[in-house]
């Protein structure tokens, strides 16, 4: 048996794919897991766990490249390699890896978002045929529920798209990577607040460096780790007021990201309305949890519902910079209560909201299709 997990979007560095999916798999069958990836960087073999990542060749210049010639390269590297099984995890591989199908190979497609809304939001895409190629999608993806060996979504919500066959294998953090336990310390770290993901428009970095401005606080920061999305964001953004209190920290290590974590009173996650948004469960929720921190978090129904349930943050208009500057606000004022939600917080990740249940599911669908 021979597994591949493949992907030509997302980085070989990703949590969700390499670090959660490819590692456990590779705890349970060493040595017979790869991860074919795009990115231009070579092979790599990794002792320990025991898998290997093969570099299917540099990245595309365009994303219309990368879903044509990218999806076709990947395609016939897989079918040179002979795998029992390919795990994929991006949607403008499906109609190849549903011909992987004839050739006898179990196909398991990874859903991390709907990917029909996620079209619908895209400026790239020109506004005329975002419906029809939304469309599109949906269809094919109905296609694969019945193609596919599995399914595999992120979160409940994406799961409703597809059969009762869908197994849920959610994006939580694994309990300790970020349980770097400084919590009882709070109340006497600087008024500093945290942003960890990629940095761009519709997840409300505007917003978040506006609401630095209305604090009026000379000593307050916002520590940003992630790297700025395509566009204009980058300029835009530097050029506020607000961005003197920003300290950038780029891409780093994860464990560096703990140490940060470990030193702010809240972590922000502010994406915008959108549909694709409101339905999906963002990894940096939980790993502020994990890190013992409150949220200061879009006022969304499923956020808002996980949140009043483990009361362990603050919720927001992630459009107004106003209402930001006001949940900041409210940690600095009353820090027994917010330190309070961070450790009813952590406690949650601990309890429930971790990766070894998830963990538990994913090696589960794999003895299902057949390995030992």
């Amino acid at each position: 048996m021979r597994i591949i997990h493949a992907t030509t979007v997302h980085p070989r560095d990703d949590v969700r794919v390499r670090m959660k999916e490819v590692e456990t798999l590779a705890g349970v069958w060493p040595d017979q897991i790869s991860l074919f990836v795009q990115d231009g960087l070579g092979d790599e073999k990794i002792s320990q766990p025991g898998y290997e990542i093969h570099d299917t060749g540099p990245p595309e210049k365009t994303r219309l490249l990368r879903m044509t010639k990218g999806a076709a390269r990947m395609f016939f590297r897989l079918i040179r390699s002979k795998p029992s099984i390919v795990h994929f995890h991006d949607p403008e591989l499906l109609p190849w890896m549903l011909l992987l199908r004839l050739w006898r190979i179990k196909v398991i497609y990874d859903v991390h978002e709907n990917a029909g809304e996620t079209i619908q939001s895209k400026k790239f895409i020109p506004a005329l045929i975002r419906t029809p190629l939304a469309f599109a999608v949906r269809l094919l993806e109905r296609l694969s529920d019945t193609l596919c060996s599995a399914i595999v979504v992120v979160t409940p919500s994406i799961g409703e798209s597809f059969g009762s066959s869908a197994i849920v294998v959610q994006n939580f953090p694994f309990e300790e990577e970020f349980d770097v336990g400084h919590v009882a310390e709070t109340t006497h770290r600087q008024p500093h607040f945290a942003y960890v993901g990629r940095i761009t428009r519709i997840r409300g970095v505007i917003e978040m460096v506006k609401a630095l401005e209305l604090l009026d606080i000379p000593e307050v920061r916002l520590q940003v780790v992630g790297a700025f999305g395509p566009g204009r964001i980058e300029d835009e953004t530097s050029t506020l007021p607000g961005w003197e209190s920003v300290v950038f920290h780029g891409w780093t290590e994860r464990a560096v990201v703990a140490d940060i974590l470990a030193n702010v009173r809240a972590g922000l996650v502010l994406f915008h309305p959108l549909p694709n948004h409101t339905s999906s469960q963002p990894n940096k929720l939980f790993e502020y949890m994990a890190a013992g921190l409150p949220l200061i978090a879009s006022d969304f129904p499923l956020w808002r519902d996980l949140i009043e349930k483990e009361k362990c943050g603050v919720l927001v208009n992630p459009e107004s910079p106003e209402s930001i500057a006001e949940g900041m606000q409210w940690v600095l004022d009353n820090p027994d209560e917010a330190r309070s939600m961070g450790l009813r917080g952590r406690q949650a990740v601990r309890d429930t909201y971790n990766w070894a249940p998830e963990a538990r599911k994913l090696i589960g669908l794999y003895k299902e299709l057949g390995m030992p």
